[in-house]
C-alpha cells in the first residue's frame, strides 16, 4: 500500500426522498490521484442530475472516473450503474458473494424465493407470507433490468484498493462491505451505520439457500467496526456521522434492548410463533411492512436462541417459542 499523508477528498452526492431513509447517499472519492464512485443512488433521473451536477461542481468529467466499488447489492445503491458503464467503461468492485445478486442470477433468485416461502411457513405467517412470496415471483421477473451489465471484480477482507481498506461487515445485508482509510479514520459505510435511524439486518439465505443469522451477523460487524479509529462515517442515507463509535455503542445497547423486550413477549405469551410476536410488537405495522417487521423478529430469535434464553418446538410444521427463563 501506498502511504499518502493526505486525507481522501470525498464528495458527497445527497438526493433527499420523503421517505424515512431521509435520502439517498453516494459518494466521489479523490484519493492517491485516483476519482472512483462509491455507490450509485437508486435509478432514477434525480439521482443521474445529482450526479452530474457535483462533477461539474467540482470541476470534473464522467471520463475522469476510474473505478466503481459498491457497499452491497441494494438497488438503493447500484441505481445509475448501468447508465454510467454505458458512456464510460470503468470496472466495477463489489464483494465476491454479491455477484449472483447483482447479475440477478435466476437460478440464485428461484432459491431465494423458495427460502421465503419455506421460512415464512415455519414462521406461522400464514397469508401474509403467501402474499409476499407472490410479490417476491414477480419482482424477480420485474427487476431483472436491474441486472448491472458489467463484470464485477470481487472483493474481500483486507483488500486494498484505492487507499481503501476493505472490511466486511455483514448484517444488514450478505454481501455487505465498507471501505476504511486508515490514515484519517475515514470510513465509507454504506448502510451498515446511519445516523437516524438502526439498519435492519435483513433475513437473507446465502448462496446455497440456507439461512444466515443476520442479526448476530450485524452485531459482530458493528463490534468489529468499533475497533478501528473512526473519525467520521459517510453513510448510505441520511447525515454524515461525526462520532461513530458512540453510535455503535448505541446501535449495540439497542439490540441488547430489543432482544429483551421480544424476550419478554415470548414469556408472557408462551407459546407463540414468529408472527404472533411480530404482531404483538408492531401491530399495524405487521401487515404494512410485512418483510422488514419479520426480518426484525426472526433475527432476534435467532439471537435469543444462540443465547439460550429461548427454545423452540415444531407443531404443524410451524416453530412454537418460549422462554427459558
Amino acid at each position: 500500500m501506498n502511504i499518502n499523508s493526505t486525507a481522501p477528498i470525498i464528495y458527497p452526492i445527497i438526493v433527499p426522498t420523503s421517505s424515512t431513509l431521509l435520502s439517498f447517499n453516494f459518494y466521489l472519492v479523490k484519493n492517491q490521484d485516483k476519482l472512483f464512485l462509491v455507490d450509485a443512488g437508486l435509478d432514477s433521473e434525480k439521482c443521474w442530475l445529482y450526479f452530474n451536477h457535483v462533477l461539474k461542481e467540482n470541476g470534473f468529467k464522467l471520463n475522469d472516473i476510474n473505478g466503481i466499488i459498491l457497499t452491497h447489492s441494494h438497488q438503493d445503491h447500484t441505481g445509475i450503474v448501468n447508465r454510467v458503464l454505458s458512456l464510460h467503461e470503468i470496472p466495477v468492485y463489489a464483494h465476491q458473494s454479491s455477484l449472483d445478486r447483482l447479475a440477478r442470477n435466476e437460478t440464485f433468485l428461484n432459491k431465494r424465493i423458495d427460502f421465503f416461502r419455506s421460512l415464512y411457513s415455519e414462521m406461522g405467517c400464514k397469508e401474509m407470507g403467501e402474499k409476499q412470496v407472490k410479490l417476491l415471483q414477480k419482482k424477480a421477473k420485474q427487476n431483472q433490468y436491474q441486472a448491472i451489465k458489467a463484470k464485477i471484480l470481487p472483493l474481500k477482507e483486507g483488500d486494498r484498493i484505492y487507499g481503501f481498506k476493505v472490511i466486511e461487515t455483514p448484517g444488514h445485508w450478505p454481501d455487505h462491505i465498507a471501505l476504511l482509510n486508515p490514515e484519517s479514520g475515514i470510513l465509507l459505510g454504506g448502510d451498515h451505520l446511519i445516523q437516524h435511524i438502526s439498519s435492519n439486518a435483513l433475513i437473507e439465505p446465502d448462496e446455497l439457500g440456507k439461512k444466515i443469522s443476520t442479526l448476530q451477523q450485524y452485531e459482530r460487524s458493528l463490534k468489529k467496526c468499533k475497533d478501528y479509529a473512526l473519525t467520521v462515517t459517510y453513510p448510505g442515507h441520511g447525515e454524515i456521522v461525526e462520532d461513530p463509535k458512540e453510535l455503535i455503542k448505541k446501535r449495540l445497547n439497542g439490540i441488547e434492548s430489543k432482544s429483551e423486550k421480544i424476550r419478554k413477549i415470548i414469556s408472557n405469551k408462551q407459546p407463540c410463533t414468529a408472527a404472533q410476536v411480530a404482531q404483538t410488537y408492531y401491530e399495524h405495522k405487521y401487515d404494512s411492512e410485512f418483510s422488514l417487521v419479520m426480518s426484525e423478529i426472526i433475527g432476534h430469535l435467532y439471537r435469543l436462541e444462540g443465547l439460550n434464553k429461548i427454545s423452540k418446538k415444531q407443531k404443524n410444521s410451524e416453530w412454537h417459542y418460549y422462554s427459558c427463563g
